[in-house]
Order: C-alpha cells, then structure tokens, then sequence
C-alpha cells in the first residue's frame, strides 16, 4: 500500500470538482533535482508547457535530492511525474542495491530525455589527477537519496575501491560543494547531470576546478555488466580551461510517469511536450540536440506508460 512520507509533496492525484461545473482539475506533483542542475529547469519549464497546453491539470514542479528519491515519492503516491535514471528505475523494479526491500514495479517511462553525464571535478591544489587519486580525499559523493550518491558508489566499486570507506565522504549536494570547493575546504565531488551543469561551471571558473577522465579499463567493466551505462565523453571547451576531452559514462535521464495516471492524460503530456520542443530546448542546452525519434531509444528495457506509447505509434517512431 503507498502510504505518504513528505509533508512537502501533496497526496496523490488530487481531484478537485469546481462548484456548478462538471470541470475538474488534476494536480500532479512533479520533483526534480537539485536547483543548480540540468533537471530543475527542464522540468520547471516541462510544467509550465503542460499548464499552459492541457486543459484540467495543474503540474507543480518542485526541487528534490534527484532520482532515489523521486522514485522514493513516486512509490510512496507523493509524486505521478519525475525524472530518473534507467539504472535506478531498473533497481527498483527489482527490489535490488539501494532499493532493496522497496521494490516497486509501478514507474512508466514517458519519453527519454537527454544523457546525464558522470563529472568528477576536483580542486587544482588537490594533486587529484585520476580517479584513483580520490583515496583519502575530502570529497563529495552526491546528497543522500540522490542518483549522483548512488553513481559514485557504482564507480568506485567497480574500479576496486572501498566506498565510502576510502574517502573522507561529505554528503553535500551540487551548491554546498561548490561553496565547499571555493572555500578550500573540499577536494573533489561527483556530478552526474546533462552539459553543461552549472555547478561544475562554477566550480571551474571559480573555485580552480578541473574535471578528471575515468580511464578505459572502468568504463569497459562498467559498459560490460551494465547496459545502461555508455562509453562518453565531456567534449572540450564545455567549461572553463578544459582544453581537451575527458573520458566518461553517461546514462540516459528519462520522463518518467506513474502507471496511476490516466492515459489520456499522458498522452496529452507527451502530445504538449514534443509540440513545443523548442521552448524546451531553450531551457538548458542539454536537450538542444534532443528529437522526437530519440524518445523511444536507450530506455533499457523499460516500459512506456500506454498514454505516451498511443503518441508514438501515431508518429510513426515506433
């Protein structure tokens, strides 16, 4: 049974019947990430294309610690739309990892949305130069409940690292490490958002940040046991003084809706969504490349809300 856990997000799907009229509203809770990343402004912008475009529905986009815990919500009945990664919807599904004994098999995806790149930015003075070097390092791993956590969690195991054992882990999320990494008083954290990100921006123009490549030996054991991940790169010139490209993964950042909401509704969404790209292409660059065709395309295996698959058999994507 969903049982609400935050008093910050109202019930679920909420339906409210105006007096004298047969019209009616449905509210629909949307978290997202942290401010100063990629998610917030595609989904501050996300909702108000919906509430400009679909007559009966109020979308509230809120700011969250990212996916963990917008899936949290979702499953709980606190939120019906949100963002997450494809790694982590699919560890919920299954029960596993930071989901065990919470398995919930109710996340619909209603279109892919861009690539969410891992960014290890580190402090020149530090004398970090590879991902090993973040041994014994005061460094910020991601906000607990957040997908950035979980991701350097992933990472560091794989490359044989004891997490968060072998660094001097502070639980900070995007703003706090770059007030943390300006004052000196950190040496590296973890990113995981679209390019570029604000903070990692700050950070290098700012706080004497660089970014670091994972070398090839990571990224083929990650790319060989789980598939979302894919073998990317952060090209050069994305921010201050990087002068050259740096080797990463990246995982594929999806709309994600609950199976609860009705189909017509998420229809409508999908519908209202790709009618007006450009407006959210003008949100943040991440998704300036993004088209109708690549909704359906990286999704892991997941499922689409029936309402946002109808949309794409009409187009002809699928």
């Amino acid at each position: 049974m969903k049982k609400s856990i935050s008093a910050l997000l109202c019930a679920a799907l909420l339906i409210v019947v105006t007096a004298g009229s047969a019209a009616s509203t449905v509210f629909i809770n949307f978290p997202t990430a942290a401010t100063t990343g990629a998610v917030y402004a595609v989904g501050a912008a996300l909702a108000n294309i919906w509430n400009d475009n679909i007559e009966g529905i109020q979308v509230s986009a809120e700011a969250s610690n990212g996916g963990v815990q917008n899936l949290g919500f979702m499953s709980m009945g606190d939120a019906q739309v949100s963002v997450a990664i494809t790694s982590i919807i699919t560890e919920q599904k299954q029960g596993i990892n930071t989901f065990e004994g919470r398995k919930y098999d109710g996340v619909r995806v209603l279109s892919a949305l861009y690539r969410n790149y891992n960014q290890v930015v580190v402090s020149s003075p530090s004398g970090i130069n590879s991902f090993e070097d973040i041994k014994g390092k005061r460094f910020a791993p991601g906000a607990p409940g957040g997908t950035t956590e979980v991701e350097t969690r992933v990472h560091m195991t794989a490359a044989g690292m004891k997490y968060p054992d072998e660094i001097r882990a502070q639980f900070v999320g995007f703003t706090e490490a770059v007030d943390l990494m300006r004052n000196r008083q950190l040496d590296g954290a973890w990113i995981q958002a679209g390019l570029p990100t604000a903070a990692v921006s700050e950070m290098c123009a700012t706080a004497g940040g660089k970014l670091i490549s994972f070398d090839e030996a990571l990224i083929k054991k990650l790319t060989g046991e789980f598939p979302w991940y894919n073998d990317d790169f952060i090209p050069a010139g994305t921010y201050d003084g990087q002068t050259e490209d740096v080797r990463t993964t990246s995982i594929t950042i999806t709309l994600i809706v609950d199976e609860s909401v009705p189909e017509d509704i998420v229809y409508n969404m999908a519908k209202a969504m790709w009618e007006n790209i450009g407006l959210l292409r003008g949100a943040h660059n991440a998704l300036k490349d993004t088209t109708l065709e690549d909704a359906v395309k990286n999704l892991a295996d997941l499922p689409l809300h029936p309402g946002a698959e109808r949309y794409y058999r009409e187009k002809g994507i699928m």
